[in-house]
């Protein structure tokens, strides 16, 4: 049969698959037939997971790998046709094919091809058993069948019977299904493939491929009511409104709309209350709504596939069933359902959320419910959306400014563009107050330093900066806080140097420290400064006595009470409280806070002066008992109070699904986690903040976060690969005012350079961090790579060229650098300077004990020392520096720093100590930890995802692991690791 050449299998990265990477390359080792793969594959999923697509991307990557290619699928329309599979399957072949068969064989497949009678099943198994034979003997064979459970069990049978008869030709088959029972039973070997929802990043990604994705709250409420579901995800987003308000048709749910119609009454009746209820409503909750006690209510719904009842939960099977349920029944009947449910719902959030929905025009009374229960869980996507919500129903303009600025804020901590900008947009249309001007700068600027403008960002807030006089402290705390971070971000000298003046704009609000009324969360703190004490959060719309919102109670026009001045019900307060850092920054200490973080932007070096005068006896410290700021602790390199603060506010932003405010914070704890070699830690704090990134399209952050990842597979990788960045994402990030981010990537690929040896390119890299006449490219950042530039100077015979870079930053740090810059310092000097000081270097680098805090670094020192030992001979005590390089790059797991350290381990004249852990002895950590996770079933693109490898990387381990251990195959290094 023809087989579709490589360039005609071809397809553009757009027609991919998205998200099912580790599923395509597990089925194509079948297809390859590598050792210890299963030669029948079945692959279950749900309606609209993408069986289908998956099967099509996989026989075109076959197809160009110059496999043979059979595919049929079955369907429901004429479930009696017994050939009409197998007809599907048959007609690419051509007559020289089945010539070559016996000609039993070849009548029975010319009457099946040919609708010429049934033949016996038995016949049918040989004939088709003698086809595959011919086909698998010229080249690899794939057979696809998708739908299979809606195939005649003919065919299916007897491509198992073949199956099994031909067990050593490189024949696969591969089955697509919803349902394994309606198959016949499965050959001996056969493996199932589940294949579960979309991650978080790859539903977002298939979503905004869509012809118009949606935007904003809108594009978040189509993520989370999908769950993952690609079918869900192009239907739900459809039926949103568009960026230009129009409204998108109903999602299109023939499948689900058939099954809703053929129910009772009562049923569907049932279904629109379990919808109208939400997700984790309980049964007890909805089945009172509906005035009945009768579980047989559900049982149609359950025998035709739609939910499923389990314990006290209702749960639909599908999120366009739900979505159907819901969106087939008119409105006056789901705004009876809401009020049902509003009526017997024991939160104040829930009976909120169903009066709103069932609530038409403006009520107060909703309104003020609303608002009041918006921050009870702690959960700033369900406030801001409440928020909103309650802004839409004011009555009176004022309220509903003041209910829309504290929405945009409860948005800006979401993160997300979109939603940010609809909401600015709003405000300022309805308010042009200094608050509301405040308020939307702050936001806006939140946004544009996670995309990437900070010269934008910085110019916002500073004309919002002129408004300080007549708006309270914490929003303008908040406004020169924010400054400050973009101001770091930035780099720019012009951002530090303005920074002061903001500040002092801020002090014309009010005298420092007040203490306000009680109420909800507004403008968010800086990461790093702590929550408000009970009874000293702002109220809502009072921030000051010159703010423009009303401070007593006030009346609505219909006479009811509103809520402009009420005081917080303790629940909503603790609710707010788990969020952690989402509040005003009113709290004690904050104006101190705030001060000593621009202080330390503007000029990084006096970092330590600056926490030992926040920390003085005799003053509070900030942030409660022993903990003090934490940007100030990271500027200081005091890692452990840093550490302990960043990850308190990482743990409560990342729970308050609060990534705009934990966006400012995470990379510092990234940093940090990287410096002190936790490197565990440091993987799963990416992961999930990468994640994020690419679910809200924030390009600015998702690139240093590739930066932080290429630094975690410098350090521990003995072989990184090169530069794996994603092209969109850098593009849309201008270096030039993110020098951050440039000083990050610049560190990384310096790192990667040296870690495979390439020093000249590790010196072009890191000569970067500097200009010509030796400034810093950013003012913290880059300093603290002064060690590895002189360690790649020294290398390629440039020590000259870097003393100068040397001098000033040793001249730029003062008197009393931080412990962990005289640590630095000193290994820069012993590298670079003259050779009689070095060893005196090295010593005072080392002397301290404190810096091993830092133990990558002062590992690094310890190598370079034994190098210049080694030089001058003094073997036995470069060997000793060396067992403790090597001890230390063990536990971190920094495969580079090992393999440097037994390299000069045996130039020294001693082997590194010999392993006694069997068959895995001579292999490196880092080989021994993917031989592992080989040996657990994942495949090398799953174990590249865990390690931050790319799968090229992981192969070219695997590679020099086989020879090593006596093995040529997964399935005996499986044995192998078993067996130990």
């Amino acid at each position: 049969m023809p087989v579709q050449s490589p360039q005609q299998s071809a397809v553009t990265a757009e027609a991919s698959v998205v998200g099912r990477d580790g599923e395509i390359e597990r089925i194509l080792r079948c297809v390859t037939r590598d050792p210890g793969t299963p030669q029948t594959l079945l692959v279950l999923g749900e309606e609209g997971i993408g069986r289908t697509a998956l099967l099509r991307r996989v026989r075109e990557l076959a197809a160009g790998q110059c496999v043979s290619v059979l595919s049929t699928e079955g369907w429901a329309g004429d479930p009696r046709d017994a050939r009409a599979c197998l007809q599907q399957l048959l007609a690419p072949l051509t007559p020289d094919v089945t010539a070559a068969l016996p000609e039993a064989s070849r009548q029975v497949l010319s009457a099946v091809l040919h609708g010429a009678g049934r033949p016996d099943e038995d016949a049918l198994r040989t004939a088709l058993t003698a086809l595959l034979d011919r086909l698998a003997a010229a080249r690899p064979l794939l057979v696809c069948v998708d739908d299979a459970d809606l195939c005649d069990r003919a065919t299916v049978g007897a491509l198992f019977a073949a199956v099994r008869q031909l067990a050593g030709r490189p024949l696969t088959v591969l089955l697509a299904a919803r349902r394994e029972n309606a198959l016949p039973a499965l050959p001996p070997g056969a493996e199932i493939l589940t294949l579960g929802p979309l991650d978080d990043a790859s539903a977002a990604a298939l979503l905004d491929r869509q012809p118009v994705p949606p935007t904003g709250r809108h594009r978040l409420d189509v993520l989370t009511e999908a769950e993952g579901n690609p079918l869900a995800l192009a239907e739900l987003g459809r039926a949103v409104p568009g960026p230009t308000g129009t409204a998108r048709r109903a999602p299109a749910e023939p499948a689900f709309g058939v099954r809703l119609d053929a129910l009772p009454a009562g049923t569907r009746r049932a279904l629109l209350y379990a919808a109208a209820a939400g997700p984790g409503e309980t049964m007890a909750a909805v089945m009172t709504a509906l005035s009945t006690g009768e579980l047989a209510v559900w049982a149609p719904a359950e025998a035709a596939g739609l939910v499923s009842v389990t314990e006290d939960r209702l749960v639909f099977r599908h999120p366009l069933a739900r979505s159907a349920a819901y969106a087939r029944h008119p409105a006056g009947e789901r705004q009876r359902a809401h009020r049902d449910l509003a009526r017997v719902a024991v939160l104040p959030e829930a009976r909120a959320r169903h009066l709103a929905a069932a609530t038409v025009g403006a009520d107060a009374n909703v309104a003020a419910a609303l608002e009041a229960s918006a921050w009870r869980r702690g959960d700033a996507v369900q406030a801001a959306r409440a928020l909103e919500q309650a802004a839409r129903l004011s009555p009176r303009r004022t309220d509903q400014a003041r209910r829309l600025a504290e929405a945009l804020t409860a948005a800006r901590a979401v993160g997300d563009p979109g939603w940010v900008r609809d909401l600015y947009g709003r405000l300022l249309q309805d308010s042009a107050g200094p608050e509301a001007v405040c308020t939307a700068a702050a936001a806006l600027a939140s946004v544009l330093c996670h995309e990437s403008a900070q010269r934008e960002a910085f110019e916002v807030l500073a004309a919002a900066s002129e408004h300080c006089a007549r708006v309270g402290p914490p929003l303008a705390l908040d406004l020169v806080a924010l400054a400050a971070d973009v101001a770091a971000q930035s780099g720019l000298p012009e951002h530090r140097t303005a920074l002061p003046l903001l500040l002092d704009r801020a002090r014309r609000s009010t005298a420092p420290e007040p203490r306000q009324p009680a109420g909800p969360p507004g403008p968010a703190a800086a990461p790093g400064t702590r929550e408000a004490e009970p009874g000293t959060a702002a109220r809502p719309g009072s921030r000051g006595p010159e703010g423009s919102w009303d401070e007593g109670r006030s009346t609505d026009g219909d006479g009811g009470p509103e809520t402009a001045g009420w005081a917080e019900p303790a629940d909503a307060a603790a609710g707010r409280g788990a969020a952690g850092t989402l509040h005003r920054l009113d709290a004690p200490g904050a104006w101190r806070a705030v001060e000593a973080l621009v202080a330390v932007v503007v000029r990084p070096e006096t970092a330590t002066g600056v926490l030992r005068g926040l920390n003085r006896p005799g003053r509070t410290p900030l942030g409660g008992k022993d903990a003090p700021a934490g940007p100030v602790a990271r500027y200081a390199d005091e890692a452990d109070l840093d550490l302990g603060q960043a990850r308190l506010d990482d743990d409560r932003l990342r729970a308050a699904r609060a990534f705009g405010l934990r966006g400012r914070s995470v990379l510092g704890l990234v940093d940090t986690l990287l410096a002190v070699g936790r490197f565990t830690e440091a993987r799963t704090v990416l992961q999930h903040a990468m994640t994020e990134a690419a679910v809200l399209r924030l390009p600015r952050l998702r690139a240093d976060l590739e930066t932080q990842a290429l630094t975690l597979r410098a350090l521990r990788d003995t072989q990184p690969a090169g530069t794996v960045l994603t092209p969109s994402v850098w593009r849309a990030v201008p270096l030039d005012e993110n020098r951050a981010t440039h000083a990050r990537l610049l560190r990384a690929r310096g790192l990667a350079a040296m870690a495979r040896g390439d020093w000249d390119d590790g010196w072009r890299q890191l000569r970067g961090l500097f200009t010509a006449d030796g400034s810093p490219l950013h003012p913290f950042l880059a300093p603290r790579s002064i060690a590895e530039l002189a360690v790649t100077a020294q290398r390629t015979g440039r020590p000259a060229e870097a003393l100068p870079i040397l001098d000033r930053v040793r001249a730029d740090q003062g008197d009393r650098p931080s412990t962990r810059m005289t640590l630095l310092l000193h290994h820069a000097s012993a590298v670079l300077g003259p050779d009689e000081e070095a060893e005196e270097h090295f010593r005072l680098a080392l002397v301290n004990h404190a810096a091993n805090r830092w133990p990558w670094e002062c590992a690094h020192v310890r190598l370079n020392y034994a190098h210049w030992l080694r030089r001058c001979r003094r073997t036995l005590e470069a060997r000793g520096q060396l067992t403790t390089v090597l001890e230390t790059a063990e536990r971190l797991g920094a495969g580079p720093l090992a393999a440097a350290a037994g390299r000069e381990l045996r130039a020294s004249g001693a082997a590194p100590a010999p392993r006694t852990d069997g068959p895995l002895a001579e292999l490196t950590a880092q080989q021994r930890q993917i031989v592992q996770l080989v040996a657990s079933g994942l495949s090398n693109r799953e174990i590249g995802e865990r390690l931050f490898l790319s799968p090229r990387t992981v192969g070219s381990h695997l590679y020099k692991v086989y020879p090593k251990l006596g093995i040529s195959s997964r399935h005996q290094l499986r044995d192998l690791v078993q067996g130990r």
